[in-house]
C-alpha cells in the first residue's frame, strides 16, 4: 500500500470533519429524519430499543447485558468468528506488505490494534447513539418501505476515575424493516408518522413513530470498527483504518451470518478472474444499470461484491491505492477504460437518457468509490463515521461528541426528507442521490451558504478560464459569494471552499 497523502489532504480531512459554528443549532436539518436527542436517546436506551432487548424480547433483566453476554448470544457468534477473522487476515497483510512496520495493542506499535479484548469484555456494551429513517431506501426494500436503523456506540460501562474516554471507536447499526411482514400499514403511514410534527410526532404509544418497530423487524447488523491508528511518523503521515461488516438476520435459524455488503465491488476479486472483469464491465455499461448508477440507486449484484471491507482515511482527492476501486480504471489491466465508460454515455444520451450526476469518464471513476460503503465513508466524515452519535452518558461530552453526525450525513437529510414527504402524499418519489461530496439541493435553499453545500468548507471544483476545459460531471461545484474554490489535491481540480484572500 501507497504512503498516505500528504499536508494538503489531511488538512482537508480535518476540514471536511469539522462543522460550522452554528452546527450545534442545525438539528432541524434531521426534523422527521432521526432522533439525535441525548435525553430522548438515553429513555429510549432504558426501555425496549436498548440492543440486548431488541436481540432477545424475552429477556426482562433491567441490568445491560455486557458485551461478555452479547457475543455469548448464539445468534452473535458468527459476528465474533468473522471480525476476529478479518482481525486476523489484517495483521497478516500488514506483516507481508509493511514488514518494518510493527504492529499490535497499545502505543509503542507503529500500527496501534484495537483492543479486541474490550468488544467482548463485561465491561463494555453497545450504547443507543441515535435512530435514523432510512425510508429514502425504499427502492431497495419495497415490501418493508425501506429503513429504520437504531445505530449504537461501543461504550465502557465502568470507565476508569478521571477517564472522560468512556466511548470506543465503534459503531454497530441494528437495521430494522420499517413495515414487517404482514403488517396492513401503509408508506404513506409511516412517513406521515414521521412527519407529523416538526420534530416528527410522538415516539412510541399509538401512531408513534417507533410503535411499528421491534425483534421481529431485524434484517442485519452492520458494523464500523477502527481497527488500527498509525501516528505521523518519519515515514508516513497520520492514518486510521476502518472495518466495515454487514451480518444478515436468519429469523428462523435466529443468527446472523456474514452477508456481502452492498455495493462493496470486491476490486480484488475483478482485478484477478478476467471473465469476472467482462461480466461486471458489460453489466454495468448497461444502459438501465447505468442510469441507476448515476443516480446512486444501483443495486451490484452480489457475485461482484465483498463481504467485508477496509476504510483507510484520509484519503484526499487524487486518485490512490487507498480509494476502494483505484485500480478499476487505473493503470494495465483496469476494468473499464476511458473510451468503454465514454461510448456508454454516448449510447445513454442516443436513447434520450439525460445523466444527472455522471457526464465524463472523471465522474463515472468518482460514483465507482462513492457507491461503495467505504468509499462513502471516506468522504465528509468524523472520524471514519457518519453517525458517531451523542455522547449522553458523559458528565461533559466534548465538542466531537456534542455534534451528532458528519457534514455528509447533515447534507443528505433535505434529500431524505423529500422522499419522505412524496411516500406521505402518495407521489413517486425521486430517490436518486448526488455525489456524496456534495448533495443535492432538491430546489431547497436550506443549505446554501453552508459547508454542506457551497460554504466555507464545502467541496468544490476549481473552473478553468475556458468553460470547455471543465469537466461536465463537477461544473456546478461552485463556492458561495465571497468564495474561491482551492485545489486540495496535485492532480484533480476538486478542491475546498475558502475565502478570496486566502
Amino acid at each position: 500500500m501507497s504512503r498516505a497523502p500528504g499536508t494538503l489532504a489531511i488538512v482537508l480531512a480535518l476540514l471536511c470533519g469539522a462543522l460550522p459554528a452554528r452546527a450545534a443549532q442545525d438539528a432541524a436539518l434531521e426534523r422527521g429524519t432521526a432522533i439525535t436527542d441525548p435525553a430522548t436517546l438515553r429513555e429510549l436506551d432504558g426501555g425496549k430499543f436498548r440492543l440486548d432487548r431488541m436481540l432477545l424480547p424475552e429477556r426482562s433483566a433491567d441490568i445491560p447485558l455486557a458485551n461478555s453476554g452479547l457475543f455469548a448470544l448464539p445468534s452473535m457468534a458468527p459476528v465474533r468468528q468473522a471480525i476476529d477473522g478479518e482481525f486476523d487476515r489484517y495483521i497478516a497483510r500488514h506483516r507481508a506488505n509493511l514488514p518494518k512496520e510493527t504492529i499490535g495493542v497499545g502505543e509503542g506499535f507503529d500500527f496501534q490494534l484495537f483492543d479486541r479484548t474490550l468488544l467482548y469484555s463485561a465491561e463494555t456494551r453497545f450504547v443507543l447513539a441515535g435512530i435514523v429513517n432510512r425510508m429514502d431506501r425504499t427502492y431497495a426494500a419495497e415490501a418493508s418501505c425501506g429503513e429504520i436503523r437504531l445505530i449504537y456506540r461501543l461504550t465502557r460501562m465502568n470507565k476508569a476515575a478521571g477517564d472522560d474516554a468512556s466511548r470506543l471507536p465503534m459503531t454497530l447499526n441494528l437495521v430494522l424493516k420499517a413495515r414487517g411482514e404482514g403488517s396492513a400499514i401503509t408508506c404513506s403511514d409511516i412517513a406521515n408518522r414521521w412527519l407529523a410534527t416538526p420534530r416528527g410526532g410522538t415516539l412510541s404509544g399509538r401512531d408513534g413513530r417507533l410503535d411499528l418497530i421491534g425483534h421481529e423487524n431485524i434484517d442485519r447488523i452492520e458494523t464500523n470498527l477502527q481497527i488500527a491508528h498509525a501516528p505521523k511518523s518519519s515515514v508516513r503521515d497520520f492514518r486510521t483504518d476502518y472495518l466495515l461488516k454487514v451480518f444478515r438476520y436468519d429469523g428462523q435459524a435466529r443468527v446472523f451470518a456474514e452477508a456481502p455488503m452492498e455495493n462493496q465491488i470486491d476490486r480484488a476479486r475483478l482485478l484477478a478472474d478476467d471473465g469476472l472483469k467482462r461480466e461486471f464491465r458489460a453489466w454495468l455499461l448497461d444502459p438501465a444499470n447505468l442510469v441507476a448508477f448515476d443516480r446512486g440507486t444501483v443495486l451490484i449484484p452480489e457475485k461482484f461484491l465483498a463481504t467485508g471491507a477496509i476504510a483507510p482515511t484520509p484519503v484526499g482527492v487524487d486518485p490512490s491505492d487507498l480509494e476502494p476501486e483505484f485500480g478499476l480504471m487505473q493503470g494495465e489491466g483496469a476494468v473499464f477504460g476511458e473510451a468503454d465508460v465514454v461510448a456508454a454515455l454516448r449510447k445513454a444520451a442516443e436513447g434520450g437518457v439525460k445523466l444527472q450526476n455522471i457526464r465524463s469518464p472523471a465522474g463515472f471513476e468518482r460514483r465507482l468509490n462513492d457507491v461503495t460503503c467505504s468509499g462513502c465513508h471516506q468522504t465528509r466524515g468524523i472520524g471514519g463515521f457518519h453517525f458517531p452519535g451523542v455522547d449522553w452518558m458523559a458528565d461533559k461530552p466534548s465538542n466531537t461528541t456534542v455534534v451528532p453526525a458528519s457534514p455528509h450525513f447533515f447534507g443528505d437529510q433535505i434529500r431524505r426528507r423529500d422522499i419522505l414527504a412524496s411516500l406521505r402524499d402518495g407521489k413517486a418519489p425521486d430517490y436518486s442521490r448526488g455525489f456524496a461530496s456534495r448533495p443535492q439541493l432538491r430546489g431547497s435553499i436550506e443549505l446554501a451558504g453552508t459547508n454542506y453545500y457551497d460554504g466555507w468548507g464545502a467541496h468544490c471544483y476549481v473552473q478553468g478560464k475556458q468553460a470547455a476545459s471543465n469537466d461536465g460531471s463537477f461544473r456546478d461545484w461552485t463556492c458561495a459569494e465571497g468564495l474561491t474554490c482551492q485545489a486540495a489535491g496535485k492532480i484533480s481540480r476538486i478542491g475546498m471552499c475558502f475565502v478570496k484572500s486566502r
